[in-house]
C-alpha cells in the first residue's frame, strides 16, 4: 500500500495506527537482526546473487539482509501510534499521512534516540533535541519506526562507507542501493517503510530513487529546514522525501517545508499546497531535453528509457525540445571541491572534546585530536576533509575555491537562462542501473562521475523530482529526473504525477521488474 493509501485505512478504521505500526516493524526487525548476524562476514558475490532469486536466502541457507536501519524505535513508535489513534479517535481532523508509519535517514536529529551519520565518530550520540522536520512529523501524526542507514556523514554515493555495513538493493541483493540516503530507499523498496525522509547534498536522494525504483523530491534550497540535519555541505544539503509515488512524496513535503527561524538558510514563508497539483493535465508545459546529457557514458539502457519518457510526456500534450546545457562538464569538479571544502570546515567541530567518539589512548591534548579523528572517521570521509582542507589552503584558494565558486555561478546562469524557455527539464538520474557492491568503493573517482547528473541542481539551489521510467535489460530500474526553477514544486509535482497516471513503473515491485525492457515500453499501461 502507498502512505496514503495507509492513512486513509488508518481513518476508515480498515486497521489502527498500532496495527500499521507493528506490520513494519516487524519487517523491519526481520532484517535488523539478519544484519546483526552477518555483521563483518563477507559475502560472495555469487552467493548475493543466489539470495536475490531465493527470497534473501545465500548459498548456504543463511540470512541475508538488505541493513535498512541503523537503530528502529520500536517503544517510541507504539507509543506515537497510540497516541496519534487517540487524536483521530476524538475527531480530530489531521493530516492524511497522520498515524503512517516513517523512516529518516540517522542524519537527522531525534531526541533521546540514537543519531550516528553512520559512523563511529557518533555510535553513542543521543541529541537533547529534535530536528525541526521531525517535530512537524509529529504535529502531522506521523509515527516514526526507525533511523536508516547511510554512507558516513552522507559522503558517498551507494551507501558501502557506513560504519554499520553495506545496505543491500531489495532488487538485486548484489548491488548497491545507491547513496547516501540508501538506507531509506532500501528501508521503501524492501518494505520496511511506506514513505522515509532522507538528505541530498549532490544527488543522495534522486540516485537511490533511481536505482530502487522510487520517487523522490529533492526541494528547493531554503523551503525545508535543515536545523537538526548533520552538515556536510551547508550550501548544498536539503531535507526532502522519498516514497512509491509522487503523491505520498508531495504531502510529506509538504508537512516539512515552511519557514524556521532556527534556520538562517529557511526563506520560504508557508508550506508547499500540492492540493491543486493532482490529476491535472500538462497540455501547456514546455519541457527541455538536454541533448548533451546523453553523450557522456551513458549507458544504452538508461538513455532509451529516459528518452521513451520523453516521448510518453510528448503524447501527454507537452511540448518538449532538445537543446543544450554548456556547462555540464564543469559540475562535477565544482561541486566536489565546494562540497569538501565545506565539509572540511564543518567537520572539525569533531574534536574529540565536546561529543562525540574519544581515543582511549590519547596521552595529551594533540593526540586526544589526532587519534578521536584518525579513529573515528572513515576513508572516505578523511579523503573529503583532506581534499577540503586543501582546497582552502593559503597558495591554493585562489586557483581551487574562489574558482569553483565563479563556475557554480556559471552553472546556475545556465539553468536561469534555460528556464527562460523551458518549465521544466528532463534529464537521466545516473548514467547507470545500480552497480555491484564493491564495484567502485576503490575507485573514487568513478563514483564523483556518476553525480555528473545531479550536483549541478544542488550547486545552483534547484528542486527536482526523481521518479521511475523504465528497467534495464538486467532488470534494474532506470530513474529520470525532472528539474525546475527554484519554488517551481508544484509543476513539477503536476508533471510527475500526470506521468505516473499514465505509466506503472512506480508500482512495480522487487522481484517483478520487467525484464529486458530497456526499450522503456515495460511499464507502460
Amino acid at each position: 500500500m502507498s502512505a496514503l493509501e495507509i492513512g486513509e485505512g488508518i481513518k476508515s478504521r480498515e486497521f489502527s495506527c498500532k496495527e500499521a505500526a507493528e506490520s513494519y516493524l516487524a519487517a523491519a526487525k526481520i532484517d535488523r537482526a539478519a544484519a546483526a548476524a552477518n555483521s563483518g562476514q563477507a559475502v560472495a558475490a555469487k552467493e548475493g546473487q543466489a539470495a536475490a532469486a531465493n527470497g534473501g536466502q545465500a548459498a548456504d541457507g543463511s540470512s541475508l539482509a538488505v541493513n535498512a536501519y541503523v537503530t528502529i524505535m520500536e517503544e517510541e513508535a507504539l507509543a506515537q501510534a497510540e497516541a496519534v489513534q487517540k487524536r483521530i479517535d476524538s475527531g480530530e481532523v489531521l493530516h492524511p499521512l497522520a498515524g503512517v508509519p516513517v523512516a529518516v535517514k540517522d542524519n537527522i536529529c531525534t531526541k533521546g534516540t540514537k543519531t550516528t551519520a553512520a559512523s563511529r565518530m557518533l555510535n553513542n550520540f543521543i541529541p537533547p533535541y529534535d530536528a525541526t522536520v521531525i517535530q512537524r512529523l509529529h504535529s502531522a501524526g506521523a509515527v516514526i519506526i526507525g533511523k536508516t542507514n547511510l554512507d558516513e556523514y552522507a559522503m558517498g554515493g551507494s551507501t558501502e562507507t557506513s560504519y554499520y555495513g553495506v545496505t543491500r538493493n531489495p532488487w538485486n541483493l548484489e548491488t548497491v542501493p545507491g547513496g547516501s540516503s540508501g538506507g531509506s530507499a532500501a528501508a521503501v523498496a524492501a518494505g520496511f517503510a511506506p514513505y522515509a525522509l532522507g538528505s541530498d547534498t549532490g544527488g543522495s536522494i534522486r540516485q537511490p530513487c533511481s536505482f530502487c525504483n522510487l520517487t523522490g523530491i529533492k526541494p528547493t534550497y531554503g523551503s525545508v529546514s535543515r536545523y537538526g540535519l548533520m552538515a556536510y555541505a551547508s550550501s548544498l544539503d536539503q531535507i526532502g522525501t522519498m516514497g512509491r509515488n509522487i503523491r505520498d512524496c508531495a504531502e510529506a513535503l509538504s508537512v516539512i517545508s515552511g519557514y524556521d527561524e532556527k534556520d538562517s538558510t529557511s526563506v520560504m514563508k508557508e508550506a508547499f499546497d500540492f492540493s491543486e497539483s493532482f490529476g491535472k493535465n500538462i497540455k501547456e508545459l514546455r519541457i527541455g531535453v538536454p541533448k548533451n546529457y546523453f553523450d557522456i557514458g551513458i549507458s544504452e539502457d538508461v538513455k532509451a528509457s529516459v528518452l521513451e519518457a520523453a516521448k510518453t510526456f510528448e503524447s501527454l500534450g507537452a511540448s518538449v525540445e532538445e537543446f543544450e546545457i554548456p556547462t555540464i562538464e564543469y559540475a562535477v569538479p565544482a561541486y566536489y571541491i565546494v562540497a569538501c571544502a565545506e565539509a572540511s570546515s564543518n567537520l572539525s567541530r569533531y574534536d574529540g572534546i565536546k561529543y562525540g567518539y574519544r581515543s582511549g589512548d590519547a596521552k595529551d591534548l594533540l593526540e586526544i585530536f589526532y587519534r578521536s579523528r584518525s579513529e573515528g572517521f572513515g576513508k572516505e570521509v578523511k579523503r573529503r576533509i583532506m581534499l577540503g582542507s586543501f582546497v582552502l589552503s593559503s597558495g591554493y584558494f585562489d586557483a581551487y575555491y574562489k574558482k569553483a565558486l565563479q563556475v557554480r555561478g556559471l552553472i546556475k546562469k545556465s539553468f536561469d537562462d534555460a528556464f527562460e524557455k523551458y518549465d521544466v527539464i528532463l534529464s537521466p538520474v545516473s548514467p547507470t542501473t545500480a552497480y555491484p557492491i564493491g564495484g567502485q568503493i576503490e575507485d573514487p573517482l568513478a563514483m564523483y562521475l556518476a553525480d555528473i547528473y545531479t550536483v549541478s541542481i544542488n550547486l545552483s539551489g534547484l528542486p527536482a523530482v526523481a521518479l521511475p521510467c523504465g528497467f534495464g535489460k538486467d532488470g534494474m530500474p532506470v530513474g529520470m529526473q525532472l528539474i525546475g526553477k527554484a519554488f517551481s514544486e508544484k509543476t513539477l509535482v503536476k508533471a510527475a504525477d500526470e506521468y505516473q497516471n499514465h505509466t506503472d513503473y512506480h508500482k512495480q515491485m522487487p522481484g517483478a521488474a520487467v525484464i529486458g525492457s530497456a526499450d522503456g515500453k515495460g511499464g507502460q499501461k
